[in-house]
């Protein structure tokens, strides 16, 4: 028990400084992405003076009025900067810098603190914790690396082709992760990838340039509008990264996307939905409406649902001499007890672990029945768990499962005998 106490302490922490970074990393990430959105919104919707007027005399590009919080606003854009510098500057660059700041401190304290469990699956690769994380921040450099020159190159200035680019090169990455991570881990580290390339715009171009802007007005000297229009390049790539990257945070909620041997695929399809959407509003901002790309957006994810839905369990009949439901139980719950309970107990015994995940607990008959219908969605249907087949199930034990010997004519019929894993309607019901 005394040498169990340090390693459950250590988990334990680990949980409660994975919940205060992700509070963290969502409420910046709220911030950043919700900056990114206005700021876009408002380039597209500022409208420019009349000619010869007070605000045209002193260079502004657009204006925009408008209404919220009981009061009225007045936002200007300069062509390129103001004929004096004002005496407060507000720059947006601190949402950005720690949303990447908690995003990368999660990689760590979810995945690379636990690579066996989280990231290694030795039916995809057999890799070492080491190799594992290596692949993983190999990625991120790389994807920053390509982005970056591929926006400097002759072809940054040609933004349809440049897209489609890009997208081949987030889909290849994601289909050579799905050979080398777990799915879940894969996933990630797309998103985690599509973030550093956001944070290094921001760093890297966008804040650079802004500061030659004011040094410029700082030293008398006319600012170069090159800067601008540089940053607006990349602070649009931004916005359409956006829906990609919030999907790819909330994925692990979803295994039927990631634990599915297409996963790189489906993601392809989950992605081009996101830069369908956010094209439409886009260009609704600029006063166009174009219904054909949120439809074609919608068609794709429904087309990605219908292509992964899993098949209908096959109906089983009770052979002769069948053993009881009580005996039957017994093997699965053996079962449980050997491939689930090292994380879905009270006390998990799986290093890394202080509490189950996602609070399901599989230590009684009671408990297994309670949560039979998620057990069966997750191991059986999805394959999903354990993660990264931590413990080694087999095959035949996901299929050892009680399922009613009779289909009921549902929902008019009810069960009547122990049903433990109803193969048919997905409720778990007692006799």
């Amino acid at each position: 028990m005394e040498a169990f106490l340090p390693t459950f302490i250590l988990a334990y922490g680990t949980e409660w400084l994975n919940l205060v970074v992700r509070w963290l990393h969502l409420i910046t990430g709220i911030a950043w992405i919700g900056a990114s959105f206005y700021f876009v919104w408002l380039d597209n919707n500022i409208r420019p003076p009349k000619p010869g007027s007070e605000l045209a005399n002193k260079g502004v590009s657009g204006e925009l009025w408008a209404v919220h919080g009981g009061g009225f606003y007045n936002p200007q854009k300069y062509l390129v900067a103001p004929k004096e510098l004002p005496e407060e500057l507000h720059w947006f660059k601190w949402e950005a810098y720690w949303t990447w700041i908690s995003g990368f401190s999660l990689l760590f304290i979810v995945y690379y603190f636990n690579a066996s469990a989280m990231m290694i699956d030795k039916s995809v690769a057999d890799l070492s914790n080491l190799q594992a994380i290596g692949v993983g921040l190999a990625t991120l450099v790389l994807g920053w690396t390509f982005y970056d020159l591929l926006c400097r190159s002759p072809l940054g200035k040609r933004e349809g082709l440049f897209g489609i680019v890009m997208f081949v090169f987030i889909v290849a990455v994601a289909f050579v992760l799905s050979k080398l991570l777990s799915g879940r881990a894969a996933y990630i580290h797309v998103g985690a990838m599509i973030g550093t390339m956001m944070v290094g715009n921001v760093l890297m171009l966008i804040i650079p340039g802004q500061r030659k802007l004011v040094e410029a007005m700082q030293e008398g000297k006319s600012p170069d509008p090159i800067h601008g229009q540089k940053a607006k390049q990349r602070s649009v790539h931004n916005n359409y990264f956006t829906l990609p990257v919030l999907f790819i945070m909330i994925s692990n909620h979803y295994a039927m996307t990631y634990s599915n041997s297409y996963n790189w695929l489906i993601l392809a399809g989950i992605i081009a939905a996101g830069v369908l959407i956010r094209h439409f509003f886009n260009l609704r901002h600029k006063g166009i409406t174009n219904w054909a790309y949120p439809a074609a957006g919608v068609a794709l994810l429904l087309a990605v649902a219908i292509a992964i839905a899993p098949k209908a369990p096959v109906k089983r009949v009770a052979a002769a001499g069948a053993v009881t439901e009580a005996s039957d139980f017994a093997k699965v719950q053996a079962v449980i007890n050997q491939r689930c309970v090292s994380c879905h107990s009270v006390q998990p015994s799986q290093p890394g672990f202080a509490t189950a995940p996602a609070g399901i607990l599989l230590d009684t008959a009671a408990q297994i029945q309670q949560n039979a219908a998620k057990v069966y969605q997750q191991s059986v249907v999805l394959k999903a768990m354990p993660i990264a087949n931590l413990t080694q199930i087999t095959e035949a034990e996901r299929e050892r499962s009680l399922r009613c010997d009779r289909r009921p004519a549902w929902p008019t019929q009810t069960i009547t005998l122990p049903c433990y894993w109803c193969a048919w309607c997905g409720v778990p019901t007692a006799a």
